[in-house]
């Protein structure tokens, strides 16, 4: 591990994560690779020793975070390229939303796709010039492996510098230009406008199953909250519809767990059955609000339930003792991306026993599965989510099972 450039260090085992308080930095103090935290000294060795700055963001909860980790991060011969030819600096989003929020603008700018892993280059004064998400160890589809990714940088940042820092310079030209403009002058919001935004709202949104585009589908609960308050304003039952064709999918889905309540972040494909497995503490509050909303304007008890099982889910599994939340539960348990919320046909009958056709049948297992072999549990019948009271029974058992 790299110790140039910082006289005088003091650290014992791992690397500098270890004093953090952030358990996603602090996940990465055994690596090989020579991490700083966010913060002065990182810059100062970088303009020091003339070397681009490689920045990693991600969270605890993030299942291809992990991935990356095990697969880049903690190699040894990837490590060393790492620290040969660059400052790595670690972030945790959760921690830093505002670096988060500016290096995101900057890779959607350069790729047209953003996430995490987020794997940026920037200036040893902090301007981007490249970046992306995830990188894999070999070349695949279409991605260069990350040690390529990593000599190719080098070789441009050390024979087209000029080239380099002036695509950095119109980059933060642009993204400060976004950040730093004014917000809009005080009045009232035009009907024009509003009707504008339900126009675009409109186009995006899938009549099938129900949300904005096609995959991966996100729940957007922002513009379900302004279609629910457009319905309230005009009465129309088309909007109404938009929103309820939304709430029924996805809380038939596999997105919502229907063992447990409350809402993973999002789904892989347009019919909200595969989740990224992470459950994020805002995403239940905002979904909660907007099934609250859908309720007080519907009555309909499935959204009450919904809403119920969310809480509930919040209280359980994310209050912390001393006060406070904790702000995701992971995707991945005993090192398996979902592994705790998917089901064997196996396994179900040898809880249920009687029970488990019944269960079967309400939940869409089948033998094949629909997830690696496995079943993500979820409502084959779209919005009938109220439990008669035998597969009330048999959820909470499978639930303490």
């Amino acid at each position: 591990m790299s110790g140039q450039g910082d006289p005088g260090s003091t650290r014992g085992t791992g690397n500098r994560l270890a004093g953090e308080t952030s358990p996603y930095l602090r996940q990465h103090q055994d690596n090989p690779v020579d991490w700083y935290p966010w913060g002065e000294e990182a810059f100062s060795r970088a303009i020091l020793e003339d070397k681009p700055i490689l920045l990693s963001i991600g969270y605890s909860a993030c299942h291809w975070c992990h991935v990356m980790a095990h697969e880049s991060f903690e190699d040894p011969d990837t490590a060393k390229v790492m620290n040969d030819l660059f400052v790595c600096v670690k972030v945790d989003r959760e921690e830093r939303p505002d670096v988060d929020a500016v290096y995101m603008e900057a890779v959607l700018a350069m790729s047209g796709n953003g996430g995490w892993p987020m794997t940026v280059f920037i200036t040893p004064d902090g301007r981007p010039f490249f970046g992306g998400t995830y990188f894999p160890p070999e070349p695949r589809h279409g991605l260069p492996s990350f040690v390529q990714l990593l000599q190719a940088v080098d070789e441009a940042w050390r024979e087209r510098r000029g080239e380099i820092l002036g695509q950095a310079d119109q980059l933060s030209d642009a993204i400060l230009s976004r950040t730093q403009t004014g917000g809009p002058s005080p009045g009232e919001i035009s009907a024009d406008l509003l009707e504008r935004a339900y126009g675009m709202l409109r186009e995006q949104f899938d009549p099938e199953w129900g949300g904005f585009g096609r995959a991966p589908k996100f729940p957007q609960t922002s513009m379900l909250e302004l279609l629910l308050r457009a319905h309230a304003h005009n009465g129309s039952a088309d909007t109404l519809q938009m929103v309820t064709t939304s709430l029924d999918a996805m809380a038939s889905g596999g997105i919502y767990d229907h063992l447990g309540g409350g809402f993973a972040r999002y789904s892989v494909d347009r019919v909200w059955l595969v989740p990224h497995f992470e459950k994020m503490l805002y995403d239940q509050a905002a979904l909660a609000r907007v099934y609250l909303h859908a309720w007080q304007v519907t009555g309909e008890e499935r959204y009450l339930q919904v809403l119920t099982e969310t809480i509930d889910y919040v209280l359980r599994e994310l209050r912390q003792p001393d006060g406070g939340f904790s702000s995701a539960e992971d995707a991945d348990s005993e090192g398996e991306e979902g592994k705790f919320y998917v089901w064997r046909p196996e396994e179900i009958d040898a809880v249920l026993g009687d029970a488990a056709p019944a269960a079967w049948e309400w939940y869409g297992v089948t033998k094949a599965g629909n997830f690696e072999g496995s079943n993500i549990l979820h409502r084959p019948v779209r919005g009938d989510l109220l439990r008669p009271q035998h597969i009330e029974d048999a959820r909470q058992r499978l639930f303490d099972a």
